[in-house]
């Protein structure tokens, strides 16, 4: 073991004076001098407790850096009548043993966004409150140990320069110039963001309590707040150990206790986190102490980081074996300093020493381990739940609760002032998640899985290991014995290929690559069968609801909600958005009707808790109108390709040609021997075919007939990879990765499925006017790669920047080979420049046709055609009829 660890068990490590302070008197420790606290917050001893209030307009749990910054934007944005309740002590959680780094290299676009924001807001409340906040612009380096880490921070350096970001590339050499420690023989290049800080997380959460206070907010400390009080699906009280308080909205920002609080309720809400113990190591200033503007290091391949810290060093990480905690239930009231515990640290402090050898002769301070919370997918939530109006969730911060909290609390604020925040959240929102991700069990095994992965390497199309098989179709055995590879979407298994007898399954499952992936061919066969022959792909995760009325209700309601003119007879199928105020898809959906007053709606799978609250908040509170979700109740079979009428003709002894059957249209038929099955002509991807919804009940027998009955016309299994190439090609896009709630139907060439011919007032449809009368100023694009090597080449994927004549004009919002065209395929959005007063100026078809467009794929720029939608078919050898190259584009997500 490390002389660094022999020297810290002699020395019998004592509390780091600040952290034995806060934990004493709840005070921070600025210089020499101790705060006392600003207005409206209670000082030491119980005796002094403010009054409680009766009631307020909205009740912030939590007195963190996450509560008081909701706290903070609310004000700002003229919330009055706002209390902030805090357990313990303001500041006294995990906010006051955060390690201080506010990063901006973040996963994915968003968080970016939040976390760049924070930056900028931590500096300026010097400025506006008085309040020092040890904000210092260190910046920092991301480091690269081999080509594929390499690869992902140029991957990331290109989204990040879209955002305006500042950062850079650069060599091993130019990282020893910028940090004296690190140890760069093995490394093979870094990333560098130099406007990255570092602060004093409870300095910064002071500050914010002090602009909070000024503003009118009252902060109370040991309050504990016991459930939230529902009446008729809206909150309308907070209950506490001090008594009640009326109230319009709560907002849960109670970190580690959010799971429980949310359990704790009559009515229960699902806040799926869970906590992990996070270790930290300080140490005593180096005999050259560290420069308070060193920069951070992060250190992935080595799972550390490690910033400057009072002439010392910093230094924590995310290892491979968590140990998660609290799965019984709530923790303590003020996060102590939990058990040291150095035999687990120690693969972590053999790779700092690694990475900065000089440290071996370092002074040990102290081994720091706090409780930390993670969620399924190491994203945050945020946002209202979908069961309880005006109750809204800000936390599991997954170790970034500093670097995200200021972004994020200022979009929640804006989600309860306007409705919607300014950006688009949805990897973010709460309602991605059901109750099914609340089961403690599947929670604490996956986040044993998170926390190591936050600093893993992951390619594309990665899947997580735990927490599998939650959600299956009737067929998933069926098909996992005939070598079906699955992938996980809102806890349903889905298959994503098929591996051929003879191949090697566990060298295709490891397969982990930014270039050409090993299942290149085997899709490729799937997609020629479903060109050529027939394939059937098992879509059951698909969201189903049924909307059912005894009058006229159910198709006012889809008239008000939905884009698409619904008054169609029985039978027909129609593809429609459901829009917000704004005219950007909340929804992207399949309507059929059933009858005249009985409606079936098909959505993306993850779409099932947000879809049914979007519905639910609009729907009147009738009796004699119904919405069910039946997604349970159906197995969804896709039969692709243009010998599918051929199969389901003979299994139902009824003609499936075009004549008999028009394209989206839906008929209750048998197949095999059972009955009752919804048969629709469509397939969600341009090809020929048919979607086949089946009782559950039957969904076995189906496909058995329909696999031996198409055996003679060449059948076989289809997964998701197929689908996805297929769309793509097609131009058909997704809800949540193309679509979203700023996406409208003008801007990606669906104003066909928009009835302003009709008088009918549907959501959006004056947003959408406005928007034709101004015309739209981004479109949605095909951009087919030119010049691009599949075999050798790094593949596109999503979130590459676009650039038109050398200048940026869009990202991809997804991407795939195409193996008809046999290049790659990528969609996404084009903008015109700024106009001469820094607005958004019109875009046309001719700006996009004349253009000569670029993807960048991790600092490589691709040659690239661009097409508009809808469009002429590329595919020569197949003429389509054009309501066939309309089919429903909704559910490849």
């Amino acid at each position: 073991m490390s002389s660094c660890v022999r020297s810290s068990r002699a020395l019998s490590p004592v509390m780091l004076p600040r952290l034995r302070l806060l934990h004493q008197t709840g005070y921070r420790l600025v210089g020499r001098g101790l705060w006392t606290s600003p207005r409206c917050l209670t000082v030491s001893g119980d005796s002094q407790l403010l009054p409680l209030p009766s009631q307020a307009r909205v009740v912030i749990c939590g007195g963190g850096i996450v509560g008081t910054s909701v706290a903070y934007h609310l004000a700002r944005l003229g919330w009055t009548d706002i209390v902030l309740l805090e357990q313990g002590r303001l500041g006294a959680g995990t906010t006051r043993l955060c390690a201080g780094i506010v990063s901006v290299a973040k996963p994915i676009s968003i968080e970016c966004q939040m976390a760049n924001y924070s930056s900028s807001l931590y500096q300026q409340l010097e400025e506006e409150t008085g309040v020092k906040t040890g904000c210092v612009k260190t910046g920092s380096l991301c480091l690269a140990q081999n080509q594929d880490r390499f690869i992902s921070l140029k991957r990331l350096a290109s989204r990040l320069k879209v955002m305006g970001i500042n950062c850079n590339i650069i060599k091993p050499k130019e990282v020893a110039k910028l940090h004296p420690l690190v140890n760069i023989h093995d490394l093979v290049g870094a990333l560098h963001l130099p406007e990255d800080a570092v602060v004093s997380p409870p300095d910064v959460n002071h500050a914010l309590a002090v602009a909070s206070a000024g503003q009118g907010v009252q902060i109370l400390e040991r309050t504990s707040v016991q459930q939230v009080l529902v009446e008729k699906g809206c909150v309308t009280a907070v209950e506490t150990d001090r008594g009640s308080i009326k109230c319009e909205y709560f907002v849960s920002c109670a970190g580690q206790w959010a799971y429980e609080l949310g359990q704790a309720s009559e009515t229960k809400v699902s806040v799926p986190l869970h906590g992990c113990e996070h270790f930290y190591l300080l140490t005593k200033p180096l005999q050259e102490p560290l420069p308070p503007n060193t920069p951070v290091v992060i250190d992935m391949d080595g799972r550390i980081y490690a910033r400057p810290w009072q002439g010392g060093l910093l230094s924590g990480g995310f290892e491979k074996n968590p140990k998660p905690i609290f799965t019984e239930g709530r923790n303590q009231l003020e996060i102590q300093n939990m058990q040291e515990d150095w035999d687990h640290f120690e693969p972590m402090l053999s790779a700092l020493l690694r990475r900065m050898p000089s440290l071996e002769s370092a002074e040990i301070h102290q081994l720091v381990n706090c409780p930390e919370s993670f969620t399924p997918d190491m994203r945050c939530l945020m946002g209202e739940t979908p069961g309880v109006s005006g109750y809204y969730v800000l936390a599991g911060m997954n170790s970034s609760g500093l670097a995200f909290a200021g972004g994020a609390g200022k979009y929640l604020a804006e989600w309860m002032t306007y409705g919607y925040p300014t950006a688009n959240v949805w990897p973010l929102d709460i309602k991605r998640f059901g109750n099914l991700q609340s089961s403690r069990t599947f929670l604490r095994h996956r986040v044993m899985e998170v926390m190591p992965l936050l600093y893993e390497l992951k390619v594309p199309r990665w899947d997580f290991q735990t927490g599998r098989q939650l959600r299956t179709s009737p067929l998933y055995d069926r098909l996992d014995t005939q070598g079906a590879r699955w992938m996980e979407k809102h806890g349903f298994e889905r298959p994503k290929y098929f591996v051929p007898p003879g191949k090697d399954l566990l060298s295709l499952d490891q397969s982990k690559t930014f270039y050409k992936p090993d299942w290149f061919d085997i899709v490729g066969a799937e997609v020629k069968c479903c060109k050529e022959a027939v394939c059937v792909i098992d879509m059951s995760s698909f969201t189903k609801f049924e909307l059912t009325s005894t009058g006229d209700q159910a198709l006012e309601l889809l008239q008000h909600l939905c884009a698409n003119d619904l008054d169609v007879p029985v039978g027909h199928i129609v593809h429609t958005g459901m829009l917000n105020e704004r005219g950007g898809y909340e929804n992207d959906c399949s309507v059929v009707r059933l009858s005249k007053n009985s409606f079936f709606i098909i959505s993306p799978t993850d779409q099932q808790v947000h879809c049914w609250s979007w519905i639910k908040k609009h729907m009147p509170n009738d009796p004699h109108l119904h919405l069910e979700d039946v997604s349970w109740k159906y197995t969804a079979l896709n039969l692709i390709g243009p010998r599918a009428m051929d199969v389901l003709a003979e299994l139902s002894y009824v003609s499936m040609t075009p004549d008999h059957f028009p394209s989206m249209f839906c008929k209750e038929m048998s197949v095999g021997y059972a009955n009752g099955i919804r048969v629709m002509s469509m397939t969600h991807t341009g090809e020929p075919g048919f979607m086949l919804y089946i009782p559950i009940e039957y969904a076995l027998h189906v496909y058995n007939e329909v696999m031996s009955v198409g055996q003679k016309y060449g059948i076989r299994n289809a997964g998701y990879y197929a689908l996805r190439s297929l769309r793509i090609e097609k131009f058909f896009a997704f809800w949540g990765q193309d679509l979203d709630a700023f996406t409208t139907p003008l801007e990606c060439g669906r104003e066909f499925r928009v009835k302003f011919d009709k008088d009918t007032d549907f959501i959006g449809r004056e947003a959408l006017l406005q928007q034709r009368q101004d015309g739209v100023t981004r479109r949605f694009v095909m951009l087919v790669l030119e010049d691009h090597d599949t075999e050798l080449d790094l593949w596109p994927w999503w979130g590459e920047p676009v650039y038109r004549n050398g200048q940026l004009a869009g990202t991809t919002t997804s991407s795939a080979y195409s193996y008809t065209l046999e290049r790659h395929v990528c969609l996404g959005f084009v903008s015109p420049p700024l106009g001469p007063e820094g607005l958004p100026t019109p875009i046309t078809p001719d700006f996009i046709n004349r253009g000569d467009y670029e993807v960048d794929i991790a600092g490589q720029r691709y040659p690239a055609k661009a097409k508009l939608y809808p469009f002429s078919s590329l595919f020569t050898q197949q003429k389509r009829r054009k309501d066939d190259m309309e089919l429903s584009n909704l559910q490849g997500k």
